[in-house]
């Protein structure tokens, strides 16, 4: 089992805010998660992104693999390098 850590869009038409979830790499993008560990709003003023760093620390040991956009938000909230 392949398990990503990925984005999962929600909210209204041209109005999207992401939830950061584990998934296994074989469900669609909004459907059945493992577990969420975070958000991500774009839209706001400021940008909103707020991600469980211990649980994202627990998913990468274990040998999940971020997307390159949750990997870009995991250095920015300074849970990897």
């Amino acid at each position: 089992m392949a398990v990503k850590i990925r984005l999962r869009r929600m909210g209204a038409k041209k109005a999207p805010f992401y939830r950061v979830v584990v998934a296994d790499s074989r469900y669609p993008r909004d459907g059945r998660f493992i577990e969420e560990i975070g958000y991500y709003n774009p839209v706001s003023e400021p940008v909103q992104l707020s991600i469980d760093a211990d649980r994202a620390k627990h998913w990468l040991s274990v040998g999940a693999q971020p997307t390159d956009t949750v990997k870009d938000l995991l250095k920015k909230s300074g849970v990897t390098e």
